[in-house]
């Protein structure tokens, strides 16, 4: 992780510190085996090819296209289900399997959005033509590393509610 995608994702944790005036917490794990470099390496670039082809896919159709620009909560919805399966601390009674939440992994995430906020903060694209696309990608990824932060801290509504409308005034 490079200094400028640990700086962006320490602000972003600090600023949410700021505004509820608390430590976040962590991500409740409980005993389970450690993921593989394989496993782990595997979900990260699950989340990778969701983010990328949800994007693609709002390009393709604007679908959630507004005024004020696409909405990332309506963009991402599978990127962000991946992520709340990934955080998993509660099954149903009759589930066959345990609740394995592995917050290493959507700290992994985190670390690929941030890159991807930097990389479209400097305009890296891998394509020429996409160049106009840049600032509408930036705030939908710099949108989605907030939701993702706000899942993996465990905010409770009102709390995004709060960080929300701070946002919206400083903005």
């Amino acid at each position: 992780m490079t200094d400028r995608v640990s700086t962006l994702l320490a602000s972003r944790r600090g600023r949410l510190e700021r505004l509820l005036g608390r430590a976040l917490g962590q991500p409740q794990t409980g005993p389970r085996p450690p993921l593989s470099s394989k496993v782990r390496t595997f979900l990260l670039e699950e989340a990778e090819d969701l983010y990328w082809n949800e994007l693609e896919w709002e390009h393709v159709t604007d679908e959630e296209a507004l005024e004020e620009g696409p909405l990332a909560e309506l963009t991402f919805p599978g990127f962000l289900a991946f992520v709340r399966g990934l955080l998993l601390t509660e099954v149903m009674p009759d589930a066959k399997a345990p609740a394995s939440p592995r917050p290493e992994v959507v700290e992994d995430i985190l670390s690929f959005l941030a890159s991807r906020v930097v990389d479209l903060e400097d305009g890296v694209t891998d394509d020429e033509d996409d160049v106009e696309r840049i600032p509408l990608e930036l705030d939908m990824t710099s949108r989605l590393l907030d939701l993702v932060l706000y899942r993996f801290h465990e905010l409770d509504m009102s709390e995004i509610e709060r960080v929300e409308a701070e946002s919206r005034a400083t903005a």
